[in-house]
Protein backbone atom coordinates (compact mmCIF):
# COMPACT_ATOMS: atom_id res chain seq x y z
CA UNK A 1 0.00 0.00 0.00
CA UNK A 2 2.69 2.48 0.40
CA UNK A 3 4.47 2.19 -3.20
CA UNK A 4 1.34 3.64 -4.94
CA UNK A 5 2.11 6.85 -2.21
CA UNK A 6 6.00 7.01 -2.63
CA UNK A 7 5.46 6.96 -6.76
CA UNK A 8 2.74 9.84 -6.25
CA UNK A 9 4.80 11.70 -3.95
CA UNK A 10 8.10 11.38 -5.79
CA UNK A 11 7.19 11.01 -9.98
CA UNK A 12 3.85 13.25 -9.65
CA UNK A 13 4.15 15.65 -6.82
CA UNK A 14 8.40 16.15 -7.16
CA UNK A 15 7.49 15.86 -10.64
CA UNK A 16 10.77 13.63 -11.59
CA UNK A 17 11.20 11.65 -14.28
CA UNK A 18 10.40 7.46 -13.52
CA UNK A 19 14.08 5.64 -14.41
CA UNK A 20 16.21 9.03 -13.67
CA UNK A 21 19.11 8.05 -11.00
CA UNK A 22 17.50 10.70 -8.49
CA UNK A 23 14.04 10.12 -8.84
CA UNK A 24 14.48 5.92 -8.40
CA UNK A 25 16.75 6.53 -5.33
CA UNK A 26 14.17 9.06 -3.81
CA UNK A 27 11.04 6.64 -4.62
CA UNK A 28 13.79 3.59 -3.65
CA UNK A 29 14.11 5.72 0.18
CA UNK A 30 10.31 6.60 0.67
CA UNK A 31 8.82 3.60 -0.05
CA UNK A 32 11.56 1.37 1.83
CA UNK A 33 11.11 3.89 5.24
CA UNK A 34 7.44 3.61 5.09
CA UNK A 35 7.25 0.20 4.77
CA UNK A 36 10.00 -1.06 7.05
CA UNK A 37 9.08 1.25 10.13
CA UNK A 38 5.45 -0.03 9.22
CA UNK A 39 6.70 -3.20 9.98
CA UNK A 40 9.12 -2.99 12.76
CA UNK A 41 6.24 -1.06 15.00
CA UNK A 42 3.70 -4.00 14.50
CA UNK A 43 5.99 -7.13 15.09
CA UNK A 44 7.93 -5.49 17.60
CA UNK A 45 5.48 -4.82 19.98
CA UNK A 46 4.26 -8.70 19.73
CA UNK A 47 7.98 -9.50 20.35
CA UNK A 48 8.06 -7.88 23.20
CA UNK A 49 4.74 -9.35 24.71
CA UNK A 50 6.63 -12.66 24.10
CA UNK A 51 10.03 -10.87 25.87
CA UNK A 52 8.63 -10.39 29.22
CA UNK A 53 8.23 -13.76 29.81
CA UNK A 54 12.09 -13.91 29.45
CA UNK A 55 13.68 -11.97 32.17
CA UNK A 56 17.71 -12.59 32.81
CA UNK A 57 17.16 -14.79 35.52
CA UNK A 58 15.04 -17.03 34.10
CA UNK A 59 17.14 -17.28 30.88
CA UNK A 60 19.98 -18.40 32.98
CA UNK A 61 18.07 -20.74 34.78
CA UNK A 62 16.61 -22.36 31.70
CA UNK A 63 20.35 -22.57 30.29
CA UNK A 64 21.95 -23.79 33.11
CA UNK A 65 19.44 -27.07 33.76
CA UNK A 66 20.08 -28.39 29.95
CA UNK A 67 22.76 -30.49 28.75
CA UNK A 68 25.68 -28.64 26.21
CA UNK A 69 23.93 -29.43 23.13
CA UNK A 70 20.43 -28.81 23.74
CA UNK A 71 21.67 -25.58 26.11
CA UNK A 72 23.20 -24.51 22.58
CA UNK A 73 19.79 -25.17 20.63
CA UNK A 74 17.72 -23.14 23.53
CA UNK A 75 20.47 -20.31 23.59
CA UNK A 76 20.28 -19.61 19.81
CA UNK A 77 16.92 -19.85 20.45
CA UNK A 78 16.83 -17.22 23.57
CA UNK A 79 19.02 -15.05 21.55
CA UNK A 80 15.93 -14.68 19.07
CA UNK A 81 13.30 -13.26 21.47
CA UNK A 82 14.73 -12.24 24.83
CA UNK A 83 16.00 -7.73 25.75
CA UNK A 84 19.80 -8.05 24.89
CA UNK A 85 21.56 -6.03 22.80
CA UNK A 86 25.14 -5.95 22.11
CA UNK A 87 25.93 -3.61 24.65
CA UNK A 88 24.80 -6.24 27.12
CA UNK A 89 27.26 -8.47 25.99
CA UNK A 90 29.59 -7.90 28.87
CA UNK A 91 27.41 -8.47 31.64
CA UNK A 92 25.38 -11.08 30.11
CA UNK A 93 28.67 -13.01 29.60
CA UNK A 94 30.00 -12.53 32.74
CA UNK A 95 26.37 -13.56 34.52
CA UNK A 96 25.86 -16.65 32.28
CA UNK A 97 29.54 -18.18 33.11
CA UNK A 98 29.41 -17.28 36.54
CA UNK A 99 26.01 -19.26 37.07
CA UNK A 100 27.24 -21.88 35.50
CA UNK A 101 26.09 -21.84 31.90
CA UNK A 102 28.29 -23.61 30.03
CA UNK A 103 30.75 -21.43 27.87
CA UNK A 104 30.05 -23.31 24.21
CA UNK A 105 26.38 -22.41 25.52
CA UNK A 106 27.11 -18.80 26.08
CA UNK A 107 28.81 -18.27 22.59
CA UNK A 108 25.45 -19.56 20.87
CA UNK A 109 23.48 -16.81 22.85
CA UNK A 110 25.81 -13.91 21.74
CA UNK A 111 26.45 -14.88 18.42
CA UNK A 112 22.71 -15.21 18.03
CA UNK A 113 21.41 -12.37 19.72
CA UNK A 114 22.85 -9.43 16.97
CA UNK A 115 22.51 -11.57 14.22
CA UNK A 116 19.35 -13.72 14.20
CA UNK A 117 16.70 -11.51 15.90
CA UNK A 118 12.85 -9.86 15.10
CA UNK A 119 14.22 -6.77 13.36
CA UNK A 120 16.06 -8.87 10.86
CA UNK A 121 13.12 -10.97 10.91
CA UNK A 122 10.97 -8.30 9.83
CA UNK A 123 13.19 -6.40 7.31
CA UNK A 124 14.15 -9.29 5.59
CA UNK A 125 11.02 -10.49 5.18
CA UNK A 126 9.55 -7.26 3.64
CA UNK A 127 12.17 -6.72 1.11
CA UNK A 128 12.89 -10.42 0.19
CA UNK A 129 9.94 -12.53 0.90
CA UNK A 130 9.62 -14.98 3.23
CA UNK A 131 11.73 -17.25 1.77
CA UNK A 132 14.58 -15.92 1.98
CA UNK A 133 13.72 -14.13 5.58
CA UNK A 134 13.36 -17.98 7.08
CA UNK A 135 16.44 -19.00 5.16
CA UNK A 136 18.23 -16.37 6.47
CA UNK A 137 16.96 -16.95 9.94
CA UNK A 138 17.66 -20.55 9.74
CA UNK A 139 20.90 -20.40 8.93
CA UNK A 140 21.82 -18.19 11.06
CA UNK A 141 20.82 -20.12 13.83
CA UNK A 142 22.70 -23.38 12.50
CA UNK A 143 25.62 -20.71 12.51
CA UNK A 144 25.28 -19.63 16.51
CA UNK A 145 24.69 -23.56 18.07
CA UNK A 146 27.59 -25.17 15.96
CA UNK A 147 30.11 -22.25 16.68
CA UNK A 148 28.99 -22.72 19.92
CA UNK A 149 29.55 -26.35 20.36
CA UNK A 150 32.65 -26.07 18.71
CA UNK A 151 33.77 -23.66 21.11
CA UNK A 152 32.85 -25.75 23.87
CA UNK A 153 34.18 -29.00 22.77
CA UNK A 154 37.85 -27.25 22.68
CA UNK A 155 37.46 -26.82 26.70
CA UNK A 156 38.42 -23.03 26.46
CA UNK A 157 37.37 -21.78 30.08
CA UNK A 158 40.95 -21.33 31.17
CA UNK A 159 40.87 -18.43 28.41
CA UNK A 160 38.11 -16.58 30.23
CA UNK A 161 39.62 -13.46 32.41
CA UNK A 162 40.26 -14.51 35.51
CA UNK A 163 38.02 -12.15 37.14
CA UNK A 164 35.29 -13.57 35.61
CA UNK A 165 35.21 -16.73 37.74
CA UNK A 166 35.07 -14.69 40.92
CA UNK A 167 31.86 -13.12 40.00
CA UNK A 168 28.93 -13.55 42.37
CA UNK A 169 25.69 -13.64 40.62
CA UNK A 170 22.38 -13.09 42.83
CA UNK A 171 19.33 -14.87 42.61
CA UNK A 172 16.66 -12.63 42.45
CA UNK A 173 13.12 -14.15 42.36
CA UNK A 174 11.37 -13.62 38.87
CA UNK A 175 8.17 -11.40 39.61
CA UNK A 176 5.02 -12.51 37.62
CA UNK A 177 3.51 -9.58 35.19
CA UNK A 178 -0.42 -8.70 34.60
CA UNK A 179 -1.15 -8.76 30.85
CA UNK A 180 -1.60 -4.70 31.49
CA UNK A 181 2.04 -4.55 32.29
CA UNK A 182 2.87 -7.05 29.91
CA UNK A 183 1.11 -4.60 27.48
CA UNK A 184 2.67 -1.78 28.70
CA UNK A 185 6.12 -3.54 28.61
CA UNK A 186 5.46 -3.85 24.80
CA UNK A 187 4.53 -0.31 24.25
CA UNK A 188 7.72 0.88 26.21
CA UNK A 189 10.14 -1.41 24.68
CA UNK A 190 8.50 -0.82 21.12
CA UNK A 191 9.25 2.61 21.60
CA UNK A 192 12.68 2.84 22.92
CA UNK A 193 13.74 0.30 20.49
CA UNK A 194 12.51 2.58 17.16
CA UNK A 195 14.24 5.51 19.14
CA UNK A 196 17.43 3.38 19.08
CA UNK A 197 17.34 2.24 15.64
CA UNK A 198 15.73 4.65 13.63
CA UNK A 199 19.19 6.71 12.67
CA UNK A 200 20.54 3.18 11.44
CA UNK A 201 17.17 2.36 9.34
CA UNK A 202 17.58 5.71 7.81
CA UNK A 203 21.33 6.21 7.19
CA UNK A 204 20.95 2.38 6.03
CA UNK A 205 18.03 3.05 3.31
CA UNK A 206 19.76 6.40 2.44
CA UNK A 207 23.06 4.51 1.44
CA UNK A 208 20.76 1.71 -0.52
CA UNK A 209 18.64 4.57 -2.28
CA UNK A 210 22.09 5.70 -3.39
CA UNK A 211 23.11 2.86 -4.41
CA UNK A 212 20.49 1.64 -5.93
CA UNK A 213 20.08 5.06 -8.20
CA UNK A 214 23.47 5.86 -8.89
CA UNK A 215 25.79 2.43 -9.00
CA UNK A 216 26.01 1.10 -12.30
CA UNK A 217 24.02 -2.78 -12.78
CA UNK A 218 27.01 -4.13 -14.13
CA UNK A 219 29.79 -2.93 -11.46
CA UNK A 220 29.17 -5.09 -8.47
CA UNK A 221 27.90 -8.09 -10.69
CA UNK A 222 31.42 -8.07 -12.12
CA UNK A 223 33.38 -7.87 -8.96
CA UNK A 224 31.23 -9.51 -6.31
CA UNK A 225 28.76 -11.85 -8.46
CA UNK A 226 28.23 -15.40 -8.51
CA UNK A 227 30.98 -15.88 -11.03
CA UNK A 228 33.72 -14.74 -8.39
CA UNK A 229 34.94 -18.18 -6.34
CA UNK A 230 36.41 -15.38 -3.54
CA UNK A 231 33.03 -12.48 -3.62
CA UNK A 232 31.93 -14.33 -0.36
CA UNK A 233 35.25 -14.68 1.98
CA UNK A 234 36.32 -10.92 0.84
CA UNK A 235 32.58 -10.30 1.85
CA UNK A 236 33.10 -11.73 5.33
CA UNK A 237 36.17 -10.15 5.89
CA UNK A 238 34.91 -6.64 4.91
CA UNK A 239 31.83 -6.89 7.54
CA UNK A 240 33.74 -7.51 10.25
CA UNK A 241 35.66 -4.00 10.81
CA UNK A 242 32.02 -2.45 10.08
CA UNK A 243 29.80 -1.86 12.99
CA UNK A 244 25.94 -1.91 12.33
CA UNK A 245 22.84 -3.58 13.40
CA UNK A 246 20.65 -5.27 11.17
CA UNK A 247 17.93 -1.94 10.40
CA UNK A 248 20.82 -0.81 9.38
CA UNK A 249 22.13 -2.93 6.95
CA UNK A 250 19.42 -4.60 5.24
CA UNK A 251 18.89 -1.63 3.17
CA UNK A 252 22.27 -1.86 1.64
CA UNK A 253 22.07 -5.53 1.19
CA UNK A 254 18.60 -4.74 -0.61
CA UNK A 255 20.26 -2.70 -2.82
CA UNK A 256 23.56 -4.51 -3.53
CA UNK A 257 21.47 -7.62 -4.53
CA UNK A 258 19.14 -5.44 -7.30
CA UNK A 259 22.70 -4.24 -8.25
CA UNK A 260 23.56 -7.72 -8.92
CA UNK A 261 25.56 -9.22 -6.30
CA UNK A 262 24.90 -12.43 -5.21
CA UNK A 263 22.36 -13.36 -2.50
CA UNK A 264 25.05 -15.64 -0.46
CA UNK A 265 27.50 -13.06 -0.48
CA UNK A 266 25.38 -9.97 0.81
CA UNK A 267 23.67 -12.08 3.67
CA UNK A 268 27.03 -12.97 4.41
CA UNK A 269 28.03 -9.94 4.48
CA UNK A 270 25.56 -8.71 6.58
CA UNK A 271 26.10 -11.40 9.08
CA UNK A 272 29.67 -10.79 9.63
CA UNK A 273 28.74 -7.16 9.95
CA UNK A 274 26.24 -8.19 12.97
CA UNK A 275 27.41 -10.47 14.08
CA UNK A 276 31.30 -9.90 14.47
CA UNK A 277 32.67 -6.41 14.57
CA UNK A 278 36.16 -4.57 16.18
CA UNK A 279 33.32 -2.16 18.40
CA UNK A 280 32.74 -5.89 19.96
CA UNK A 281 36.26 -7.27 20.13
CA UNK A 282 37.40 -3.97 22.27
CA UNK A 283 34.40 -5.19 24.30
CA UNK A 284 34.93 -8.94 24.86
CA UNK A 285 38.76 -8.27 25.29
CA UNK A 286 37.65 -7.12 28.69
CA UNK A 287 36.36 -10.68 29.11
CA UNK A 288 38.05 -13.09 27.38
CA UNK A 289 41.89 -13.50 26.48
CA UNK A 290 43.36 -13.49 22.78
CA UNK A 291 43.45 -17.01 21.86
CA UNK A 292 39.44 -17.50 22.94
CA UNK A 293 38.84 -14.23 21.29
CA UNK A 294 40.60 -15.46 17.82
CA UNK A 295 39.38 -18.70 18.08
CA UNK A 296 35.13 -17.19 18.22
CA UNK A 297 35.92 -14.13 15.22
CA UNK A 298 37.48 -17.79 13.13
CA UNK A 299 34.90 -19.94 14.29
CA UNK A 300 32.21 -17.70 13.14
CA UNK A 301 33.54 -15.75 10.11
CA UNK A 302 34.41 -19.39 9.00
CA UNK A 303 30.58 -20.61 9.62
CA UNK A 304 29.21 -17.63 8.07
CA UNK A 305 31.66 -18.21 5.00
CA UNK A 306 30.51 -21.77 4.59
CA UNK A 307 26.75 -20.27 4.51
CA UNK A 308 27.13 -17.60 1.85
CA UNK A 309 28.41 -19.78 -0.42
CA UNK A 310 25.53 -22.59 0.54
CA UNK A 311 22.89 -19.40 -0.37
CA UNK A 312 24.94 -18.67 -3.59
CA UNK A 313 24.54 -22.38 -4.53
CA UNK A 314 20.69 -23.01 -3.98
CA UNK A 315 19.46 -19.33 -4.77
Amino acid sequence: MFKPFADYLVFDLFGLTPGSHLGDALNFFIYDTLKIFFLLTVIIFVVAIIRSWFPPERTKRILSHKREYVGNIMAALLGVVTPFCSCSAVPLFIGFVESGVPLGVTFSFLISSPMVNEVALIMLWGMFGWKIALLYIGTGLLVAIVSGAVIGRLKMERYVQDYVWEMQVGNAEIAEQSWPERFAYGKEYTMGLLKKIWPYVIVGIGIGGFIHGYVPQDFLAHWAGRDNPFAVPVAVALGVPLYSNAAGVIPIVQALTAKGMAMGTVLAFMMAVTALSLPEAIILKNVLKNRLLAVFFGTVAVAITMVGYLFNAIL
